[in-house]
């Protein structure tokens, strides 16, 4: 009997540990804020970033320029590989699924490949390689390829040692009545804040592959709570003289995205979703606390039983590359092509020009000045989330307006250079009406708000 009692304690210490260890380091790269920068003699480091931000940007700074390099090479790799596979046989069922795409597809990673060739080498249309254009992206393809790096291989500590069971059993609760979510989104969210908001769609996708997320659940939680990080908000506010104001700034970015996350699960199009499961999964619904126990203490619980069943060291790396190559070869390409497309549109044609006349009348009412110049800049943004402040950042642009133009690009928060192009990639099933839509949604919803808040703080 005392030998059952041994191995009883033995395994309930190894359950322990095996939750408390990978989610104590979940937690330090994903969630906590440290000042990594202030640690490490390097110029370039944010001072306070999470850790998954600080090796993404150490990256960055220790490779340098040959980032872009990398990045040439992946694209133009994944457009020839992905040529060959219409001819060569793959056995590999995972190279298959990667190479061996759609006509669509396939064309849209041959036109990153020539776009990215001509940024790089300097050669084609100007309206290509032009500085707010092709080298425009070339700006951007750093980050992704760090950040899609780290966090393809240290993700597991999040979604699989029972520290997302831990926060969303704890809070389930609230965030079904405010959000119909999950309370595990929360985690979502936070990576979303503090790190990047493509790393939030890719946890939420990861999720949803697995059986946490319905479909409906998946697109409320990429299009509401991915937010744009922290420190691509501080680098908006500054462009457009707003540090000195920055917690104002960014509290009305906080308080604009909470309305549209508490509005936008409840109208068309999120509402008419439907709660399945990503190729019928057993749903992993997230269980309610039961009436009279502690929340911490079940949600410990819920979390035990997750480390439990946790991936092995290898299988962690094994799916680890493959999400890795996915992303790189799958996603690079499409991020090059169809960012370099938006920006071709929005700043060598009048398009946004013409669609955005209505917005006049709109920034009119709202009694918004300079109207006629921010129009445009309003719906700039589903290609760029830079654009609508670089085109309302000049001389003589009212204050106020500058404001709203700024915390709006923020508050929008689907852009087809980054995380549209990361949703439409992944198995969350949204496409590019439903995120135009959803653009054009959380702008009507944030506008009023925004526009209130800038008169109160500058007029």
């Amino acid at each position: 009997m005392e030998k059952n009692i041994s191995t009883a304690t033995q395994s309930g210490s190894s359950r322990l540990f095996k939750f408390l260890i990978p989610s104590f380091f979940g937690l330090l790269l994903f969630i906590v804020p440290l000042p990594y920068g202030a640690m490490v003699p390097l110029e370039g480091l944010s001072p306070i970033n999470i850790g998954i931000g600080f090796l993404a940007e150490l990256i960055k700074i220790l490779i340098g320029d040959n980032m872009v390099n990398i990045a040439l090479v992946v694209i133009v790799a994944s457009a020839i590989l992905s040529v060959l596979s219409k001819f060569i046989n793959i056995k590999n069922d995972f190279l298959n699924s990667v190479l061996n795409v759609s006509p669509f597809w396939l064309i849209c990673r041959i036109l990153g490949a020539i776009f990215i060739s001509m940024a790089v080498f300097g050669f084609g249309p100007e309206v290509i390689k032009s500085e707010i254009t092709g080298q425009t992206m070339l700006g951007l393809l750093p980050s992704l390829l760090a950040i899609f790096l780290v966090s393809g291989f240290l993700l597991p500590l999040v979604v699989d040692f029972g520290l997302m069971d831990l926060f969303g059993t704890m809070i389930s609760k609230s965030m079904y009545k405010l959000f119909k979510v999950p309370g595990r989104s929360a985690v979502d969210a936070i990576s979303s804040w503090l790190g990047d908001g493509t790393l939030g769609i890719m946890i939420t996708n990861t999720q949803y592959q697995q059986g946490f997320y319905t479909a409906k659940e998946a697109a409320i939680i990429s299009v509401c709570f991915s937010l744009v990080s922290l420190p691509f908000s501080t680098v908006i506010a500054d462009q457009l003289g707003f540090m000195p104001l920055f917690v104002p700034f960014y509290g009305t970015v906080c308080l604009a995205s909470l309305a549209c996350a508490l509005i936008m699960p409840r109208i068309f199009p999120l509402k008419g979703f439907k709660n399945t499961t990503f190729n019928n999964v057993e749903h992993l619904k997230e269980e309610l606390v039961p009436e009279g126990e502690s929340a911490i203490k079940f949600g410990f619980t819920k979390a035990l039983d997750r480390a439990e069943i946790a991936p092995s060291f290898t299988t962690i790396l094994t799916n680890g590359c493959k999400t890795v190559i996915d992303m790189y070869l799958g996603l690079l390409p499409l991020v090059m092509a169809w960012g370099t497309l938006a920006l071709i549109v929005a700043e060598f044609t009048p398009f946004f020009n013409i669609i955005s006349l209505p917005i006049v009348y709109v920034l009119e009412f709202l009694k918004i000045p300079d109207a006629q110049a921010a129009a445009p800049a309003v719906l700039v943004g589903f290609t760029d989330m830079f654009l609508p402040s670089i085109m309302i950042s000049g001389e003589g642009i009212s204050q106020v307006t500058q404001f709203i133009i700024g915390v709006l690009s923020i508050t929008q928060l689907i852009y087809l250079t980054e995380t549209g192009a990361v949703i439409l990639k992944s198995d969350i099933p949204l496409n590019l009406k439903d995120l135009f839509i959803i653009f054009l949604m959380r702008t009507l919803i944030a506008l009023p708000i925004i526009t209130i808040i800038a008169k109160i703080l500058l007029s």
